[in-house]
């Protein structure tokens, strides 16, 4: 009842400032150990790639793309927080207006464009927090950085964080960074994922800590294309996927207010888009390294769907902000033994 009142109040103001005001709020609600008495405590522990994650639900990326909230985003019942998307260098993003609520499908549109404040101040951010659960950081380039080069953007984000996650996700499927989805085929992949692997096993000895990395893909890749990517996971022995980020389809919202805008559409709208190719790719993987499922999910039996289509963990974020805290609990309590 709380969340619907201040649902309501929020989605009143421009959508970017009700993000950020209601980030704050999270952190004043944090700071008084509000979130502490109001949200129960989720404990269904699940052990996977050698991290221990406190229940099977956690933050997508894209929330707190900064690090800035790190502690209180940890504080509301979620199993795992996964930061950013970061870059070596801070950049503003796309022009204004660039995100759309869609509340009749609960959704949202973005085009976003990886704004942050580059991957020095999340690690400071970090380096700050005293969140003690699972935290993943999710890494991209810069938007004029050439595609060709990519890699390097990469490996210096790898580089820089490496020591501070506990898991770190590169991005090469978000539809608002011009070519970023070229990286999810034939030669740049393979280049890529030998680059990133190389880097890591470095990392690995001069840390003497092994931090796995994922990838995470679209949902708008063909039956072969899923195929050839899974194959080249298995080739380089990545340690996870994650499935998937936004859709640049249309289908369902064309017809409604901002559903023509540019950009990459989450929410409901793309649950079946998206479990369809986490399906397929579990089913290409057979096993071979973890999947998380992501995209679409705005209530529980959405999450044990995207368990039953092979995720061994999943990930919220339009369904938490149009649903709340409420939804991480009744997502942890879908979700299968």
């Amino acid at each position: 009842m709380i969340y619907k009142v201040a649902r309501q109040f929020l989605f009143s103001l421009p959508t970017e400032t009700s993000h950020e005001l209601a980030l704050k709020a999270i952190d004043v609600a944090y700071s008084l150990r509000l979130t502490r008495c109001l949200l129960p405590e989720l404990a269904a522990p699940v052990e996977l790639m050698g991290l221990k994650f406190r229940n099977p639900v956690g933050l997508a990326a894209g929330l707190d793309k900064n690090g800035d909230h790190i502690d209180a985003l940890g504080s509301l019942g979620f199993g795992f927080i996964e930061i950013g998307t970061v870059t070596p260098r801070p950049q503003p993003g796309n022009l204004k207006p660039r995100l759309f609520r869609l509340p009749q499908k609960q959704a949202i549109i973005n085009r976003m464009g990886f704004n942050n404040k580059g991957v020095d101040h999340l690690v400071e951010q970090v380096k700050r927090s005293r969140y003690d659960g699972v935290l993943g950081i999710n890494i991209g380039k810069n938007f004029d950085t050439p595609v060709e080069h990519a890699l390097s953007d990469y490996l210096i984000c790898l580089e820089k964080v490496y020591q501070h996650a506990d898991y770190v996700v590169i991005n090469i499927s978000s539809p608002n960074t011009q070519g970023l989805r070229s990286l999810q085929y034939g030669e740049s992949l393979d280049e890529l994922l030998n680059g990133l692997k190389t880097a890591q096993k470095r990392l690995s000895d001069q840390h003497s800590k092994y931090v796995p990395l994922l990838v995470k893909i679209a949902p708008d890749l063909t039956t072969e294309e899923v195929a050839q990517i899974a194959g080249q996971f298995k080739k380089h022995e990545v340690d996870g996927v994650i499935a998937t980020n936004t859709t640049l389809a249309r289908e369902g919202v064309e017809h409604l207010p901002h559903g023509d805008e540019q950009g990459g559409l989450s929410g409901a709208p793309v649950f079946e888009k998206s479990t369809a190719v986490l399906k397929q790719l579990c089913d290409e993987l057979a096993g071979a390294m973890p999947v998380i499922g992501v995209g679409g999910i705005v209530k529980g039996e959405q999450a044990r769907a995207k368990q039953e289509a092979g995720a061994v963990l999943v990930q919220i974020y339009s369904g938490f902000i149009y649903q709340g805290p409420r939804l991480i609990a009744t997502c942890v309590k879908a979700w299968g033994r």
